[in-house]
């Protein structure tokens, strides 16, 4: 077996980086990455797509890509749990860029290449040459089973956007580059094509809105929510008071210190999502919605369940279930009358 196989798939990514990004001022990432941070954080026509060039795309991948290949594992993990059957021969990547789901697609479904199947045979959709040029680059220099098939498709992302059909389709970090039409021409070919959709977007309320409105148009193409949500029905929060969200740790690299302009070894994703499915799932019975408060002789849970929004006190004359809810952690699925999650 190749020795870069026995290292995880996040460390892979980091040596690729670096290997990649070698040499790359750090003043001209870091302002190449102030831009993006307007456009990530604001709106960019579909016309303009926001990595224009490849000192664009080289910082983008340092600030962006460790944090969405993290997003998008935990929002996989989900899906899997609910689905744990489930094994993808083909995946479709729309808005994909440098390809960071892809990344979390080859770890979720490794096992299978090393049962001897192969890995999911993924196609990257972007409209951005120099953000699929570096992507191709990154997955070559992994030596991860999968990525060195990766297909990098240059295409426009809108209305008329058409993939064949296929097991997956991730969306991450797109839909806030995108119209209103665009947005929900996207998740309606999604829809169409795939078995599995899972859709990624910043843990904010405006990220959460575009979650929940890609979350009524899959279920309103018949799929069924497998992740997070306990049920397919309505979102039991309302509009303007709260939004669902969940956290990612990242490990950075010097690097990504450098351009991020920080000095700690990690740092805290948030994100928000939604994995829905034409196929039978096992939802979570219930999801922990915020971090778990740990307070003397007993544990305060907020939880969504198919009932709606509660909190659950789990008291330490409970035994299991007390040592169960101090280790159940924010987004973890919880079972309320089991001891455990």
């Amino acid at each position: 077996m190749n020795a870069s196989l026995r290292i995880p798939v996040s460390d892979a990514l980091r040596s690729a980086l670096g290997e990649l990004l070698d040499g790359l001022p750090p003043r001209q990432a870091a302002q190449a990455v102030d831009r993006l941070i307007a456009s990530y954080r604001g709106r960019t026509p579909t016309d303009a797509p926001v990595l224009r060039d490849r000192a664009d795309v080289a910082a983008y991948a340092a600030y962006r890509m460790p944090a969405t290949f993290e997003a998008v594992r935990s929002a996989l993990a989900g899906l899997r749990a609910a689905a744990p059957g489930f094994a993808p021969r083909t995946h479709a990547d729309i808005g994909g860029g440098t390809g960071a789901a892809s990344w979390a697609v080859a770890e979720a479904w490794a096992a299978a290449e090393r049962q001897g199947g192969p890995p999911p045979r993924t196609t990257v959709l972007d409209w951005a040459e120099p953000a699929l040029a570096l992507g191709r680059e990154l997955a070559q220099a992994s030596g991860v089973p999968g990525l060195d098939g990766v297909e990098w498709r240059r295409t426009r992302i809108g209305p008329a956007l058409r993939i064949d059909d296929t097991d997956l389709v991730t969306v991450s970090y797109v839909l806030n580059e995108l119209t209103d039409e665009d947005r929900a021409a996207v998740v309606d070919e999604a829809s169409r094509a795939a078995q599995a959709v899972v859709v990624v977007e910043p843990g904010t309320p405006d990220g959460y809105e575009r979650i929940i409105e890609a979350r009524d148009r899959l279920t309103a193409a018949g799929l069924r929510i497998a992740a997070p949500c306990p049920h397919s029905a309505r979102c039991p929060i309302e509009p303007g008071t709260d939004w669902c969200h969940f956290s990612a740790r990242v490990s950075r690299s010097s690097l990504h210190r450098q351009v991020k302009g920080g000095s700690l070894a990690y740092e805290d994703e948030k994100f928000s999502y939604v994995a829905a499915v034409r196929f039978p799932a096992d939802p979570a019975p219930a999801r922990v919605t915020r971090r778990p408060q740990i307070r003397k002789g007993q544990v305060l849970l907020d939880l969504c369940a198919e009932e709606g929004l509660r909190r659950e006190t789990v008291a330490k004359r409970e035994g299991a279930r007390y040592r169960a809810a101090r280790d159940v952690g924010w987004g973890d699925a919880w079972s309320p009358g089991a001891a455990g999650r």
